[in-house]
């Protein structure tokens, strides 16, 4: 195989939940440009609709599923609707994810189990419910997107720190569970990205926007582009032997006192 062949995604398709937008758009257009055919699921037809022809004009196949993957019925509909549409399944990028910014003494318990059921229980979902497709296939790539609240804490994001916890956790869980059948899971950690959820963040948060640039030894947020090299690398040929890990993308923040 040629060096270039290592990371060549030609004739395979990949699924990125969440994927009409921030971290998510920025993976599925990597994985485009490598040469994947894109399955976007979200909930918003619009952004849905825009990030298909996005994708579409970097000459791939692309298309929308509408689908809630916090559902179980509707999770395991969607591989076969895949399939259908798109010909196969083989990489799975459990990107969907939500966040409530407060104090745990101010958190609902619905509150609560929204974003544990958006970040965690819907990448469980989603990876059960592709599982067979991959596993007949011979193989396939689960990246699940946790965060740098796997490693650190806040007042604000008890139930996010804890979402993203599990999420590491089911990838090292998955990893074991499914390597005897040449599927490899493998988590990255987004640091401070500029998305509009951390925007979001920034108007609710004094200060945050300079306390990052500080902590950062890249000296900058990172952008949606910057996560398309690693998901192609955890998604081809060339990360065959690495499996269960979680590896930080934060320009350093991570490492950093």
């Amino acid at each position: 195989m040629t060096e270039m062949g290592l990371f060549d995604l030609t004739g395979k398709v990949a699924v990125v939940t969440g994927g009409n937008g921030g971290i998510g758009l920025g993976i599925a257009r990597g994985l485009a440009q490598a040469g994947a055919a894109i399955a976007v699921v979200g909930r918003q037809a619009a952004k849905l609709e825009a990030s298909v022809a996005d994708l579409q004009g970097l000459g791939v196949q692309a298309a929308g599923f509408a689908c809630d993957v916090t559902d179980a019925a509707s999770v395991a509909a969607l591989p076969g609707e895949v399939a259908a549409r798109l010909g196969r399944l083989d990489i799975l990028v459990n990107n969907a994810g939500t966040n409530i910014r407060k104090r745990p003494e101010d958190l609902a318990a619905d509150e609560w189990h929204q974003v544990i059921d958006t970040n965690l229980t819907s990448a469980f979902l989603c990876a059960k419910a592709c599982y067979p497709l991959m596993k007949a296939a011979g193989g396939g790539k689960v990246i699940n997107n946790g965060s740098m609240l796997s490693i650190f804490g806040a007042p604000w994001s008890s139930a996010y720190a804890a979402s993203k916890g599990g999420v590491v956790q089911l990838t090292k869980s998955l990893a074991t569970a499914w390597a005897a059948d040449n599927i490899q899971v493998n988590c990255i950690l987004p640091g401070w990205i500029d998305t509009d959820l951390t925007k979001r963040a920034r108007e609710q948060i004094d200060d945050l926007h300079d306390n990052v640039l500080k902590r950062t030894p890249a000296g900058r947020w990172g952008k949606p582009e910057d996560f398309a090299g690693v998901a192609v690398f955890l998604a081809a040929t060339a990360s065959d032997f690495l499996t269960g890990t979680a590896l930080p993308v934060d320009g350093g923040y991570s490492i950093a006192i």
